[in-house]
């Protein structure tokens, strides 16, 4: 020791130092010799296996916390361990804690330890004890904890199943869902199912499913209870009735359902009735999720609602009525009342309990509720009366809405808008129709039924006709007569065209400021007759446009309308404008009947006028079409009609004067000018007598008058290869063709004479051995040496002719005058025999043209030479003369 002194003294300058850590060191030393912790004694366990939770207490001495360990008995698992405060009781001395544990209490059996800690300082561990679970095996039964528990939805539960002895454990089921699984003991399985969404009705099956048997439990998830709107009125002054409304559904029924209490009073869900009035309520609101309250205060006359009126009765009039009823609480005697009818009108007064109700309809049935409610403190309307039925009593009609319309034939018609249930005031019994003439002060007056709304005033035309009057019309009831409405009859108006719109016919007019009176403007169909429907509309004065739709008067396309406006229709109409349209316009829907007449050149076009029901639109006009065929058409100019028709005309006019001059000249008479020499070059003529009777020529044997030229019949020459025939001399008929000759273009006509001028020879050496008659018929003339002397030429059989050998006459070759060349074909050589009469021979030749023949054969021969052409026969046809 003196050594440590003669060291602290050696160094002064640090003695202080070490000194000081040597008196702490040393007190604390001394102070921790002081502390000693104890375990903690009599630890108790106390379980709430509903909630779950494990209440431990203890004695623990001086110390404030303690390390607390939880393990699993069986598998010595720890479940919880830390450091906890304890409260000490004050009365009992004692430490305690409570643990809420995740997995129900009856899965396992738990064993809890503690120890005292004072910083790092603790105490021994106590002994433990056990909180024995229900998978003992003393417990062989099967189990599923927990069971019909109740949580909210989200939360998360730990189910576990207790496996019975001797079973063998499968698989754990959430609804239909496989859960993971989780194993606590030999015989205890747990399983957890996270942020549960809302249950059924009858909550959601957990099942534990063994080897071969099955079992579970079920858990219902829901809501803690929300009530809202909690308030308290009055219906009689003295009690009170508090509502509320239960919020959102808790999805929780039966025994789990909310339960409610207002002051501590149970009451049903959403009313409850208390016998005074406190002024403040609270309403506590339950459920195995928690609790809710409210509280609501408010004065008595501030929250009065009255009940329904009762025993409804009606003192009732035509146009008005009163409407009374009883109140069941005298205390509404003093209370300042508003209460409403069900027609919609408000009355109010102290103790209300009658009103009378004005502006009614008579002969009309009414239904009438009332509800009340305080006017002071108005805070709602009081429930509805029962409905209380009275009719009101008839009254007069009003007078109806008259109006006169014309028709198409000019009669008119009268007519008025029948009476809606509002204007007849009861049941109607008929209409009663005055006309009057007011030149003469005379009237009519007819009765008609209910039915009935217009009158034809076609027998009334004594009445009605030239003169001015005014139609009267009445509504009768069971309570009398209304009030008559006239109307005056009116002039037309010239029709203006409207065009329907959207919005229907636009009508626009000019106001007049001279006018003080309405309108009235009516429409019908344009085609209206007798009975058509009409109707009409009564504007105020002032007015200048309107647009009228669909009414009695159903529009339809294609059909024309005609609109009236009057001025002034009550006192003396005046027909100021009238207008036509058609909603829709439509193509015509009949054709015109086409007539077509000739005036000379020119074609005249004539149809019938649409009727007004067919036309279906405003007609613009008529298209002439030329048909090409039937489904194409051309429309045409009405030059080119007349280019037509003129042309066909020129062409009938010539074809006209060709026949008709052909006809005149189809005979003609020869003069003789001269007798040329015969030459044989020309061609042959035979001559054919006639059988008319000419002045100068005989008959038969008769002489012949030779002083008179003899009508000759002349033949052209005719290319043929057939025999010649010879004709009978009383043929007088021409043939119907005519053949150009190989000599010339001009075709002569036939030159006849006399029966008796042909003389037929009975032998045949006067002709040529190239020309044999048939039969040896020869030619020969009585008249030798005079008369005319045709010059022949004899033709083949054999069709050769162009043979130079005549057939010759021995008294025609000396004879004089005029020889035409021609030549001839006997018809048929077998016509003739030696008893028949002359034939006549050659074909004869329609009648084409007249000529006079010429002397010479050089006139003759310049014929010849011109070209056949139907020019020349036009030419000669000029240029012959009628003789």
């Amino acid at each position: 020791m003196p050594r440590l002194l003669n060291i602290l003294t050696s160094k002064p300058n640090c003695g202080p130092v070490w000194v000081a850590f040597v008196l702490l060191g040393i007190s604390a030393l001394n102070s921790q010799a002081k502390i000693v912790l104890t375990v903690p004694q009599q630890v108790s366990l106390s379980a709430n296996f509903f909630s779950q939770q494990l209440t431990i207490s203890w004695f623990g001495g001086e110390a404030t916390t303690f390390d607390l360990i939880i393990l699993r008995t069986e598998f010595n698992e720890t479940v919880f361990y830390n450091t906890v405060p304890a409260v000490m009781n004050q009365d009992g001395g004692r430490h305690q804690w409570t643990w809420t544990s995740v997995e129900p209490l009856e899965c396992t059996s738990l064993s809890v330890k503690i120890r005292s800690r004072d910083g790092i300082t603790k105490s021994e561990w106590s002994e433990p004890q056990i909180l024995k679970g229900r998978d003992l095996p003393s417990n062989s039964v099967q189990q599923v904890y927990p069971q019909d528990k109740v949580v909210p939805v989200g939360g998360n539960t730990t189910f576990c199943c207790i496996v019975e002895e001797g079973n063998e454990f499968r698989d754990f089921l959430y609804g239909s869902i496989e859960m993971n699984v989780k194993r606590l003991s030999r015989r205890s399985y747990a399983t957890t199912a996270v942020n549960q969404n809302l249950s059924g009705p009858t909550g959601t099956n957990v099942l534990c499913r063994l080897k071969n048997k099955l079992n579970g439990s079920v858990i219902f998830v829901g809501y803690p209870p929300l009530p809202t709107n909690f308030e308290c009125i009055t219906n009689d002054l003295t009690s009170a009735v508090c509502y509320w409304d239960g919020g959102r559904v808790t999805n929780l029924y039966g025994k789990r359902k909310t339960s409610y209490s207002i002051n501590k009073r149970d009451c049903p869900d959403g009313k409850c009735v208390l016998p005074e009035w406190d002024g403040n309520w609270t309403l506590l609101a339950v459920n195995p999720l928690g609790q809710y309250s409210l509280t609501y205060s408010a004065e008595l006359l501030h929250r009065v609602v009255p009940v329904a009126p009762d025993k409804l009765n009606a003192t009732d009039d035509a146009w008005n009525a009163t409407v009374k009823w009883h109140w069941p609480y005298s205390s509404y005697s003093t209370l300042a009342l508003l209460c409403q009818v069900q027609l919609l009108r408000n009355f109010s007064g102290v103790g209300l309990h009658s009103v009378f109700l004005p502006h009614l309809h008579p002969n009309t049935k009414y239904r009438v509720r009332v509800h009340c409610g305080s006017l002071n403190h108005f805070l709602k309307w009081g429930n509805w009366s029962k409905e209380f039925h009275f009719t009101t009593k008839s009254y007069v009609p009003e007078a109806p809405d008259v109006w006169m319309f014309v028709n198409r034939d000019n009669s008119v018609r009268v007519m008025w808008k029948p009476l809606t249930r509002w204007q007849s005031h009861g049941v109607l019994t008929g209409y009663e129709v005055t006309l009057w003439n007011l030149e003469e002060n005379e009237n009519q007056t007819n009765n008609l039924s209910p039915k009935d709304n217009s009158l034809n005033l076609t027998d009334w035309a004594s009445i009605t006709a030239d003169k001015k009057a005014i139609a009267s019309v009445k509504a009768n009831n069971v309570k009398g007569m209304s009030q008559p409405s006239t109307c005056v009859l009116w002039t037309c108006a010239p029709l203006a065209q409207t065009i329907y719109t959207s919005s229907g016919f636009p009508l626009s007019w000019q106001h007049s400021d001279n006018s003080t009176g309405g309108y009235l403007v009516e429409w019908c169909e344009a085609v209206c007759t007798s009975d058509c429907a009409v109707d009409w509309i009564r504007l105020d004065a002032g007015s200048t446009h309107v647009s009228i739709k669909d009414s009695i008067v159903k529009f339809q396309p294609g059909v024309r309308y005609n609109f009236s406006l009057y001025e002034s229709p009550s006192v003396s109409p005046v027909l100021i404008r009238r207008w036509q349209g058609y909603i829709q316009e439509l193509p015509p829907s009949i054709s015109v009947n086409l007539e077509i007449n000739q005036q000379d050149c020119d074609v005249v076009l004539s149809w019938e006028e649409i009727p007004l029901a067919g036309r279906r639109g405003f007609l613009l006009g008529y298209k002439v079409y030329r048909v090409n065929n039937f489904s194409n058409f051309t429309l045409l100019a009405d030059g080119l009609i007349l280019e037509i028709l003129t042309s066909l005309g020129i062409v009938t006019l010539l074809l006209t004067t060709v026949s008709c001059f052909c006809y005149k000249k189809r005979r003609c008479m020869v003069h003789i000018i001269e007798k040329p020499k015969w030459d044989f070059s020309k061609d042959a003529l035979v001559i054919i007598p006639e059988e008319e009777d000419y002045e100068g020529e005989g008959i038969g044997d008769e002489p012949v008058d030779t002083d008179e030229p003899q009508l000759l019949r002349y033949y052209n020459q005719v290319v043929d290869e057939r025999p010649i025939r010879p004709r009978f001399p009383d043929s007088s008929v021409s043939s119907s063709s005519s053949v150009d000759s190989a000599n010339t273009d001009v075709t002569y006509t036939g030159i006849q004479t006399s029966h008796s001028s042909l003389v037929f020879p009975s032998d045949s050496q006067g002709f040529s051995e190239g020309f044999q008659p048939h039969s040896g018929l020869s030619l020969s003339s009585r008249n030798k040496g005079e008369g005319y002397h045709p010059q022949m030429h004899s033709v083949t059989l054999g069709g050769n002719l162009a043979s130079p050998e005549p057939i010759v006459e021995p008294h025609a070759v000396g004879s004089e005058g005029y020889k035409p060349q021609n030549s001839w074909l006997l018809d048929s050589p077998t016509e003739g025999d030696e008893n028949s009469p002359a034939p006549s021979l050659g074909s004869p030749a329609s009648v084409a043209s007249t000529q006079f023949l010429l002397p010479d054969r050089e006139r003759h021969e310049e014929k010849r030479q011109q070209p056949s052409s139907a020019a020349n026969w036009f030419t000669n046809l000029l240029s012959s003369a009628k003789p």
